[in-house]
């Protein structure tokens, strides 16, 4: 009898842990996340990185994996930057680099279109050479008429 007693009190215990656990989630490894900074030259640039975004200075907790960070500003060439995971099972997990830095170039108006181009496509071309499709002493003036030029 006492066999019994001890076995259906086990059984009670038993189910009174099984109650108080929910579920074996505990078994599940959830994906490692850390904080990530984001600066820019100029400050103000938006951030935009899985999914989340913010302004430079700013700082985002993302899931750890390889991710690309584009920083975008208005007058500005777009910038991509990779950052790939850091640490691991003994070390907390991170990214490097730690905080990401993005020196944004300026885009300059385009003569021809009015266009925005990059800085260092315009490079080879001095501010102050004419451009030769919009010049008004060449070619698009209506007033201009090679018949009458003698």
């Amino acid at each position: 009898m006492s066999r019994v007693i001890a076995f259906v009190a086990c059984g009670f215990t038993l189910a009174a842990c099984s109650a108080s656990v929910p579920s074996l989630d505990f078994f599940k490894s959830s994906p490692a996340t850390a904080a990530l900074r984001f600066e820019s030259v100029p400050p103000g640039a938006q951030v935009k990185v899985s999914g989340q975004s913010c302004h430079t200075p700013c700082e985002l907790t993302l899931e750890v994996s390889e991710i690309s960070a584009t920083f975008t500003r208005k007058g500005y060439q777009p910038q991509t930057i990779s950052v790939q995971p850091e640490g691991g099972i003994i070390s907390a997990a991170g990214f490097a680099p730690n905080p990401v830095h993005a020196d944004l170039k300026p885009m300059v108006a385009s003569r021809r279109t009015g266009a925005n181009r990059s800085a260092s496509a315009s490079a080879d071309v001095p501010a102050s050479s004419p451009d030769p499709e919009v010049s008004p002493a060449i070619g698009n003036n209506p007033a201009w008429n090679q018949s009458e030029v003698k």
